[in-house]
C-alpha cells in the first residue's frame, strides 16, 4: 500500500493494461461497466487505476479499476488511462 501511495501518476493505453495484466474483457451489459459508462458519457472524470507488478508471473494485477478499465476500453482501445503502479 505504501508503494501505490507513493507512486507518480502515469498513463498507459487501456489495451496496454489489458495485455499486462491477462485478464478478459467484461462486457458492457455488466452492471458496473455500464455504471462507468455513464459516467464517461457525462464527462465524469474516473478514478485512476491502481496496478501491481507481479514480477514473478510476468504480468500487471490490476487492484482498483477493472470495471473502469473495461468500459474505458468500450469507447477507445488506445485512450490513455491515468495509472498509478507500484
Amino acid at each position: 500500500m505504501e508503494k501505490l501511495q507513493r507512486a507518480r501518476m502515469s498513463k498507459f493505453k487501456a489495451k496496454d493494461i489489458f495485455r499486462a495484466s491477462r485478464l478478459s474483457l467484461l462486457g458492457i451489459s455488466n452492471y458496473h461497466v455500464k455504471k462507468d459508462r455513464k459516467k464517461i458519457k457525462a464527462r465524469q472524470f474516473l478514478s485512476p487505476l491502481l496496478l501491481v507488478r507481479d514480477d514473478k508471473n510476468g504480468k500487471v494485477v490490476i487492484a482498483d479499476g477493472y470495471h473502469r478499465l473495461c468500459a474505458v476500453y468500450s469507447f477507445d482501445e488506445d485512450a490513455l488511462i491515468p495509472c498509478k503502479i507500484a
